[in-house]
């Protein structure tokens, strides 16, 4: 599917309120982590302003190949639903702008390194006096304080670092990082969670508080139960790849065309499984195969008959089969397959929006649905400074020759939009 057979994107109803309405966030964050959090609070509904160094941008936006209209692919992916403000933070102009906007923000985001934002005077304490309401979130490697406050830290280190990479990858081979930065991502969404919390909490008390998400924090998490089980028997996990020793059959199976991933979990689904897909009844009445345990003790034994047997057919002959009698499978679909399948197409996850760059450029779909106050339409990821007049003119309220003395303090650096 290339970009011009994407379908259009679909308008939410006339007239829906969002969830977010009426809220600002004012977003000093750049890479993944923080601006995929106030994307979601953008597609929620809430006015984000992205504060952007004037010179450069978000560095993201440099992130190419691919690019589309002059903007990386990985840039666009994380900042719709945004406004583009280009600051000179080094300008005491420019600080004053962020001060003015930060005055009137319900939330603050911001993903600089230690002292950064304390630097510029636009930390929590600098700014909580004039806006008690204020909720404010920093993300960063290791929390703001303490010993480990100042320490660098990206995703893979978080990966790495948190013992998450040690359990990725083929028991033989070396430990692996995730092909996507997931813990960017799901430090974003923390980060969304605790702003969405805070922001309940202020319905309440009035008062704002300031959040902290840590990325290492967070790749301690995506452990699971993983590090559960080891501070319950003291046994390090190891890798096992794609497939399960403990439960069986769990694995990628080749089929004579394609691998599939099939997941029997439990004794209801390996009977499906063995009667109605495989249609070999014995690999349930045989004792060695009868129970997940027994499948387990005999693992070396099951694995290969059913690898077998999946080898004599195609992957859609198979699949077709799983899913007309409930047994979990899927293809080991690469990501073409996936953008170009029916379940995207279904879900209407993938779509094609204005770029006022580009022309148009490919959108995906945030994963939640509201009924009652639908997510926001869509815009493209913003050109840098695309809204410096719009929000100096809406949001601060400055006429025609306030902002003209803007631009000339600097505060917009020496390239306006």
């Amino acid at each position: 599917m290339s970009q011009l057979e994407l379908p259009a994107y679909h308008p939410r109803p006339a007239q829906a309120e969002v969830a977010l309405e009426d809220i600002r966030v004012v977003d000093f964050t750049h890479f993944v982590a923080g601006p995929f959090c106030t994307m979601m609070l953008g597609d929620l509904g809430a006015d984000v302003i992205k504060v952007e160094n004037a010179a450069r941008g978000d560095d993201m936006r440099m992130a190419q190949p691919p690019e589309i209209g002059g903007e990386g692919g990985p840039f666009l992916w994380a900042n719709r639903n945004k406004r583009s403000i280009g600051l000179d933070l080094a300008n005491e102009g420019g600080r004053d702008v962020a001060r003015q906007l930060i005055a009137q923000a319900d939330i603050v985001v911001e993903n600089f390194s230690a002292g950064v934002m304390e630097k510029f005077g636009l930390d929590y304490a600098s700014v909580a006096p004039d806006n008690p309401g204020l909720i404010y979130c920093s993300i960063s490697a290791y929390g703001r304080d303490g010993p480990l406050a100042k320490r660098t830290g990206f995703d893979p280190i978080a990966q790495a670092e948190s013992g998450l990479m040690s359990i990725n990858g083929a028991p033989d081979g070396p430990a692996m990082a995730i092909g996507t930065p997931l813990i960017d991502i799901t430090s974003g969404m923390m980060a969304g969670n605790a702003v969405l919390a805070a922001l309940f909490a202020r319905s309440r008390t009035g008062r704002g508080q300031l959040v902290e998400v840590a990325m290492y924090d967070q790749a301690i998490t995506m452990l699971a139960y993983q590090a559960t089980n080891y501070l319950i028997s003291g046994s390090n996990p190891s890798r096992s790849g794609n497939f399960s020793r403990t439960t069986a059959p769990v694995g990628v199976f080749s089929t004579r065309d394609g691998d599939i991933f099939v997941c029997c979990a439990n004794e209801r689904t390996y009977q499906r499984l063995a009667i109605d897909v495989l249609e070999r009844p014995d690999l349930v009445e045989d004792i060695r195969f009868a129970t997940n345990a027994s499948r387990a003790a005999n693992y070396d034994v099951i694995m290969p008959l059913i690898a077998d047997i999946f080898a004599s057919e195609t992957r859609a002959t198979w699949l077709q089969k799983m899913r007309a009698t409930g047994v979990p499978g899927a293809p080991v679909a690469t990501v073409a397959e996936a953008m170009t399948s029916a379940e995207i197409r279904e879900r209407g996850l993938v779509s094609q929006i204005p770029h006022p760059v580009a022309g148009m450029v490919p959108n995906i779909a945030p994963p939640f649905r509201l009924n009652g106050t639908p997510v926001a339409d869509p815009r493209a990821a913003p050109t840098l400074g695309q809204h410096n007049h719009e929000v100096l003119e809406q949001v601060l309220g400055l006429d025609s020759r306030a902002i003209e003395s803007v631009i000339a303090s600097g505060a917009l650096g020496r390239k306006t939009n």
